[in-house]
Formats: structure tokens, C-alpha cells, sequence
């Protein structure tokens, strides 16, 4: 058995076209039936403000499989101490031995959380798809986008965050680095006026983007609704869309956007990321259409970006 750190693990696993084909064959597997994935275990920690999941899924004909272990305690940084961390560990899927434990303090979660975006994006989005809208700034608002130079020629970023200050040196932050041409805006309808992504990375317990606030053409990926309390679409906005699609439906519907219409069916067809993959053909027919993706963070995804870290470590 082997352990790795966060500092070997970042160094050879990074936002790069290989993990990108690594995390999209895990969810076309998904799509095609050949993956054993049971459904998230959650414990919240309600005196420290806690919450601990764990994710796993087996890959059918895989040599190895991962479990995630992915803790939060949401008051560590009055601490001086990160709120995320985690680790996951890499069994046999002949003898059931462990392997490795990489102790990736939740960046390999990071990673594939980017790439699933990206993957969204490359089946939904229109193949022109230069600007991006983002709501928020935290991790994910810059790994998303960076994940989005992947599979689409982005030039344009537009941002809104509750907190002016960090969109502002997030701004910056992505025009020093990115080469992008970056704008800060004040409310979330003049952000998302000229885009054609939208990707929302907040914590929101309340919607934040209405379907009022919805160009065509457009394609939007929600990835912060990941748990019972979270939401960020108003149904209006799914409801406008012409394809809706899910990582998975089961946990769409408990912990992502899908909760909207918790007790009776929603009034549009539900499809899967990994379907949508599996079948080589997207949803969209016209570029004036509207998609919606729903990303609530799938245990396949770990298993192959854990695959992926542990041959690149090995050599």
C-alpha cells in the first residue's frame, strides 16, 4: 500500500485533456450500465457545523476502485484551518486489498467537480460558445472556467458575486492568468445578458438565477446545489429550458435542482450526463435552444480521476 500528499498528487494530476477523456469514459460507463454506484452516505456534525460524505462507484472491468471520504466543517477558517479536506482510498477490484491512500485534502474533488463542467459543456453547449458568465467566486469559479478552455475557445468572462471585493480580485486574477477579457458586474441579469455559458459555484440556499435572466442559445451548468439545503436555479429557469440534464436524477432530485419539484413530477423530460454521452448525440438541435445541466458530484467521477492520479503516480 502506498500514500501520497496533496503535493505529489497536484503534481502529476491537472486540468489537461487526459483527465478530461479519464472523468467522460466514467460517466459514459454510467450511461452505459456498467457502473455499480450506491447512493451518497451523508453524516452531518451539527455541533461543529459539520458534514461528512462519502462517494464511491465501481467501474465494471476497472482493476480498482475508489472510496471518497469528504469532510466539511464550514467554521475551521475562524480556526485558520480549511473548511474542505478529504482523502480517498483505492481498493483492488480483484482482491479487495487496498492499494493507495491519496490524501488529496479534497483537490482531486476539485478537479473532477471542473471537468464534469467542461464535459457538460462539450455535449450541451453551442460548438461557438466564447463567453462565459460565472456566479461567484470562489475555487470552482476559477476552476470551471479554466476547465472550459478544454473543449470551447473562451475569451470572455463575465462575473457576479455577493461579495464585490472577491469578484473583483477574482477578476484580476483571471485576466493575470487566463489572458481573459474580464467584467465585473453589480446584479446577476446585466452578467448573464451576452452569455453563452453560465455556470453558478455558490453556496445559495435560495435561488439565485431565474429564467428571466436567460439569453438563447445559452447553456447553463449548476454545481453548487450538492446537498438537501442547497439551490440555485428558480424553476423558472428549467422550465425555459429545452433539455434539462442530470449527472444522475436520483441525486438531482435530492440534492440538486430537481427538489423544486419534490412530490410531483417536473413538466419537462429528464435526461442523464452519462446518457447523453453514451449516445454520441446531444439534446441540442438548433443553436437558439436552451440547456441545463445539474451536477451533484458522482462517485464514478472519483473512482476515475483517483484511476487516473494512481497510474500517473505510479509511473
Amino acid at each position: 500500500m502506498e500514500l501520497y500528499n496533496r503535493e505529489q498528487i497536484s503534481a502529476v494530476v491537472r486540468l489537461d485533456q487526459d483527465a478530461l477523456a479519464a472523468v467522460e469514459a466514467g460517466f459514459r460507463a454510467l450511461g452505459e450500465g456498467s457502473v455499480v454506484q450506491p447512493p451518497i452516505l451523508s453524516m452531518p456534525i451539527e455541533e461543529s457545523n459539520g458534514e461528512v460524505d462519502v462517494k464511491t462507484a465501481h467501474i465494471r472491468g476497472n482493476d480498482s476502485f475508489a472510496i471518497k471520504v469528504s469532510p466539511g466543517f464550514f467554521d475551521n477558517p475562524k480556526l485558520g484551518l480549511p473548511s474542505l479536506n478529504g482523502l480517498m482510498i483505492v481498493f483492488s477490484a480483484k482482491t479487495g486489498l487496498v492499494e493507495a491512500v491519496l490524501f488529496d485534502e479534497g483537490y482531486l474533488t476539485d478537479v473532477r467537480t471542473a471537468l464534469a463542467g467542461a464535459i457538460a459543456a462539450k455535449h450541451l453547449a453551442r460548438p461557438d460558445s466564447r463567453r462565459v458568465t460565472v456566479l461567484g467566486a470562489g475555487v470552482q469559479a476559477e476552476l470551471q472556467v479554466a476547465a472550459l478552455q478544454l473543449v470551447r475557445d473562451i475569451d470572455t468572462l463575465d462575473v457576479w458575486a455577493r461579495d464585490r471585493d472577491r469578484a473583483q480580485g477574482y477578476a484580476e486574477r483571471m485576466r493575470r492568468d487566463y489572458g481573459l477579457n474580464v467584467n465585473v458586474h453589480d446584479d446577476i441579469a446585466a452578467a448573464c445578458r451576452d452569455a453563452d455559458i453560465i455556470v453558478t459555484t455558490t453556496p445559495a440556499k435560495q435561488p439565485i438565477l431565474d429564467g428571466a435572466h436567460l439569453p438563447n442559445g445559452v447553456h447553463v451548468t449548476a454545481m453548487g446545489s450538492d446537498s438537501p439545503d442547497k439551490r440555485e436555479l428558480d424553476s423558472s429557469v428549467m422550465e425555459r429550458a429545452d433539455a434539462f440534464v442530470a449527472d444522475t436524477r436520483a441525486q438531482s432530485e435530492h440534492n440538486g435542482e430537481l427538489k423544486a419539484y419534490a412530490g410531483h413530477a417536473p413538466p419537462f423530460e429528464i435526461f442523464e450526463l452519462g446518457r447523453v454521452i453514451a449516445s454520441d448525440q446531444g439534446p441540442r438541435t438548433s443553436p437558439d435552444q436552451i440547456t441545463v445541466c445539474d451536477l451533484t458530484g458522482t462517485g464514478v467521477q472519483d473512482t476515475a480521476i483517483a484511476g487516473l492520479a494512481l497510474s500517473r503516480l505510479k509511473g
